[in-house]
């Protein structure tokens, strides 16, 4: 190294010594939320899966008022992240003595309002799973909890991430399609009459009275518990109440308006022979401002006659038909039979072929920034909303006026007595 070099050198090395040091940013801890589960059955862990794949949480609890899906879930959650949470059967009683930053609520359905806004009020941000109630009243109940309470709420509709159904949304939204003036949602699932299955007394480790929580207290059947409630009534709202969710979500999504006028709905039971109480097909006909939506449901005959589409949305416009689906992305068919067909095939996780993650992510987004995530409270509450009104025409048997600003059902006293229900023994029906 002859002189000149070395000057150069040792001019630079001092320079770069004069500079002020830079924090190393990538050596700091990443903020671990104490994180809370209530209901760690399949749905629930899935949530909570993602969320330790995130890198943010440290689950300091997990509840559930059955002890045969709390244990394996306790022991899946200690391998996955060395975290040991804390068992408990009652929420009341964990959100009290742990005080977790974020609760997932995975309970059944009649369960997420207590639970949604006890845990608000005692501070913490909640990822509830869809349907965010079991009632309309309930879920105004919720957004008022989490406002009141300046809380983040994210609702588990995840194709509200789900890439196709972005860009979907995109094309709807540029008017390729031209003007919509009708919009067909359906779940076509096949199946049979089933058979009755004789109740039982619940499993050992099991708290049933407490399962059944506010909601009426029937004896157990296998049927309900694990996945089944769903098609009980007492529990939840049937396909509509479960699957539709997240079809009203992509129309209300879509449109500007936030709820339809009129809803009249029809259905029953014409195949099941089983114990379940929810219909097993159902039409419901939704008249907003601009343009008419149609729900259909059916348990059984499929839907091999339509390319084999089982689930989604075909959007009818000037332009042509848009179907918005799941595990067979989108894809539009124009009216002019010269131009070509357009397709876009889904990103979806495995191995569920959803996407919580990218919806978790935007939860967590939402905490830091304080700022409403994409499947915010509000916007779970008025997806819910356009399900629970199918129920309540479907059990009246007749249409109903629907004013969206007020919540209020016009002209009809036993219908609107439907916006709630009464809860059972010492359980409170939240007001607003």
């Amino acid at each position: 190294m002859n002189r000149r070099d070395f000057i150069k050198i040792s001019a630079a090395s001092s320079a770069y010594s004069a500079l002020p040091l830079m924090p190393a940013l990538n050596f700091q801890k990443t903020k671990k939320y104490k994180t809370a589960l209530v209901g760690s059955g399949w749905w629930g862990m899935n949530i909570l899966r993602s969320a330790i794949a995130a890198g943010e949480s440290k689950v300091v609890a997990m509840c559930d008022v059955d002890q045969n899906q709390l244990l394996p879930a306790m022991a899946e959650v200690e391998k996955l992240s060395g975290d040991k949470p804390k068992p408990y059967k009652d929420f009341r009683e964990m959100l009290t003595k742990e005080k977790p930053e974020i609760v997932i609520v995975g309970t059944p359905d009649h369960w997420h309002p207590l639970i949604t806004i006890m845990a608000v009020q005692q501070g913490a941000h909640v990822y509830v799973e869809k349907p965010i109630g079991h009632t309309i009243q309930e879920g105004r109940a919720m957004v008022k909890a989490a406002r009141d309470n300046n809380r983040i709420v994210q609702v588990g509709t995840h194709r509200r991430v789900s890439p196709h159904n972005k860009s979907g949304m995109e094309f709807l939204k540029s008017g390729k399609a031209g003007k919509i003036g009708m919009v067909r949602a359906f779940v076509h699932y096949g199946g049979g009459p089933g058979q009755m299955v004789p109740d039982e007394e619940p499993p050992k480790g099991m708290d049933w009275d407490m399962w059944c929580g506010p909601a009426p207290l029937t004896p157990y059947n296998k049927t309900m518990h694990p996945r089944g409630f769903r098609q009980y009534l007492d529990y939840a709202n049937g396909t509509l109440g479960d699957w539709g969710i997240h079809w009203m979500d992509q129309i209300l999504w879509w449109t500007e308006e936030k709820y339809p006028k009129t809803v009249f709905s029809t259905g029953g039971r014409a195949i099941k022979k089983d114990n379940t109480t929810a219909p097993d097909h159902q039409v419901v006909s939704y008249e907003f401002e601009d343009f008419t939506a149609v729900w259909e449901h059916r348990q059984f005959a499929a839907n091999n006659a339509e390319k084999g589409e089982n689930v989604g949305c075909y959007f009818y416009g000037t332009e042509g038909t848009f179907h918005m689906g799941w595990q067979q992305g989108w894809t539009f068919y124009p009216t002019d039979s010269k131009k070509r067909v357009l397709h876009e095939d889904p990103k979806l996780d495995k191995p569920d072929d959803q996407n919580i993650s990218a919806l978790w992510a935007n939860f967590l987004q939402s905490i830091k920034s304080n700022s409403l995530p994409v499947c915010d409270i509000e916007i779970g509450h008025r997806s819910t909303n356009m399900s629970l009104l199918g129920m309540i025409s479907l059990k009246t048997g007749r249409s109903i006026k629907w004013d969206g600003e007020k919540e209020l059902i016009l002209n009809d006293a036993e219908a609107s007595k439907l916006l709630s229900r009464d809860y059972r023994g010492p359980w409170e029906y939240p007001r607003v």
